[in-house]
């Protein structure tokens, strides 16, 4: 089976893609309702300090998706919900009410559900959380896996120190709870794939065979299992793994997990990929992988990483599903009505014609009329800017004096016009119009701004041949380092 990446909503890959039983291993690290914004960090170049591209929300409220939820977990949709899940939730309601815990519950109890029917019945399932909510999910996963001949085994707490979260109103928070559940008590756990190394004391107890009592000591020559407690650290500011995305988990991590649940060839399974650390893991222990995501930002650092740790070949293994390959599937995408994904367009775009490295700008206040930015060596001493608009609905000759305006304000050198309608003969005479921009690092002058169509884009393979200043989605390997060479838009 060839890996797999899945763009979109993960309830529906699991329900329309995932065949039952098919899976060895799933972790899963989901938002946490915590309540919070995150936002992933890009350090730039240039005048601009910052720019800021929204990961995800951890914010929830009572809507249109959670009440369609919880109606298909009280009518039991497809016979897939047992009687313990519909009355756990319906109990749940009556205490809850439906508001925002309720709603981040319901979400999260029919992916639950998914991920039993997919796991093989020799399958575990990991579930990474917080003390937020941890003890609701864990009797969710109760209702789910334990009424099923499923188990839960373990209730692993992640220790880490983090200077960040001073308080002198309760003891700091540093840890994370994952809990680890089986399909069935036929499961497997690759014990000794884990052990680590004995303390001094005991190896020294070990080696004279007695302790000071008396007591015969023996221990396994790799080492011992793990406790259920795990001190490893968090990813720090100089760690070369370090992609800025704001809820990384180390390598380490998720290491410990897949060579514990999982052997060579095995089939692992993220449903929430983030920045793609499971994924990368997977495939540096040549696991065969799935990984899924709702947001496009995340599919295109996923496939950055993967190529800057493994090489370019490695994508040429990889299935992307959900991602635009036609006009058709391209227009779908831009007329998604869902407030969720309705941005995607427009993501999708920049990073595609951009080959994953522009910074997808989510700003709509003052930088209105900006969809990306990215940066290229110049002759002064500052790199220069490419500013990147995307359009999906009626355009005109306004538009791209508009992007003049924001070029500009912006102090940009280059601007990139994506359309998903033909552009007219006078967008096409306005562009021109602008001029041309020459550098002593350029074989030949290019248009100050260039009209792409999304349809070059998709059947043409038309790309921003560039190489960045500074690599915006920065590699799990090669962090900070700065990439120059020439432009050519042809």
């Amino acid at each position: 089976m060839p890996n797999q990446l899945f763009y979109g909503d993960n309830l529906e890959v699991l329900r329309r893609h995932i065949k039952d039983e098919s899976v060895d291993l799933c972790y899963i690290d989901p938002p946490f309702n915590s309540k919070r914004n995150y936002n992933q960090i890009y350090n730039n170049v240039g005048k601009e300090d910052q720019a800021q591209a929204q990961a995800f929300i951890d914010i929830w409220t009572w809507d249109d998706y959670a009440n369609q939820g919880l109606e298909e977990i009280q009518t039991n949709y497809q016979g897939r919900f047992t009687a313990q899940s519909i009355d756990l939730i319906s109990g749940l309601t009556k205490v809850l009410s439906k508001g925002a815990l309720l709603a981040y519950l319901v979400s999260m109890i029919l992916r639950i559900v998914e991920i039993y029917r997919i796991l093989k019945p020799t399958g575990s399932f990991y579930l990474h959380c917080d003390p937020t909510a941890s003890h609701y999910l864990k009797i969710i996963c109760d209702a789910v896996f334990c009424s099923q001949s499923g188990d839960f085994q373990n209730e692993i707490v992640w220790c880490y120190k983090d200077p960040s979260g001073k308080t002198i109103k309760f003891f700091r928070r540093k840890h994370d709870v994952i809990l680890f559940y089986s399909k069935s008590n036929e499961y497997y756990f690759y014990a000794d794939n884990i052990r680590v190394e004995y303390g001094a004391s005991t190896k020294q107890q070990i080696a004279s065979k007695t302790t000071s009592f008396g007591r015969v000591v023996t221990g396994h020559p790799l080492g011992k299992i793990p406790e259920d407690w795990w001190e490893i650290p968090i990813i720090n500011s100089q760690a070369k793994e370090r992609l800025g995305y704001p809820t990384q988990k180390p390598e380490v991590l998720l290491e410990r997990i897949i060579k514990a649940s999982s052997k060579i060839g095995d089939v692992v399974l993220d449903a929430y990929s983030g920045c793609g650390t499971t994924v990368a893991v997977s495939q540096r222990l040549n696991r065969q992988w799935i990984g899924i995501d709702i947001t496009y930002q995340s599919i295109s650092l996923i496939l950055k990483r993967l190529e800057d740790a493994f090489g370019q070949g490695v994508l040429e293994n990889i299935v992307l599903n959900g991602i635009p390959k036609d006009m058709n599937s391209a227009e779908a995408l831009a007329n998604k009505q869902d407030d969720r994904t309705r941005k995607e367009f427009e993501k999708w775009a920049v990073l595609t014609y951009s080959n994953n490295r522009a910074i997808i700008n989510q700003k709509k206040g003052a930088d209105k009329g900006i969809d990306g930015i990215a940066y290229f060596r110049s002759e002064k001493d500052d790199p220069e800017k490419i500013i990147l608009q995307v359009k999906s609905g009626k355009v005109s000759s306004r538009d791209i004096r508009d992007l003049q305006g924001t070029m500009t304000r912006e102090d940009a050198v280059l601007g990139v016009f994506i359309t998903l309608q033909k552009p007219t003969k006078d967008m096409i005479k306005e562009s021109k119009e602008a001029g041309i921009y020459r550098s002593q690092y350029m074989s030949n002058p290019v248009d100050k701004i260039r009209i792409v169509t999304i349809q070059e884009i998709i059947e043409e393979q038309k790309r921003l041949d560039i190489l960045l200043t500074l690599e915006v989605l920065k590699s799990a390997e090669k962090q900070m380092e700065v990439k120059q060479g020439t432009i050519d838009f042809s």
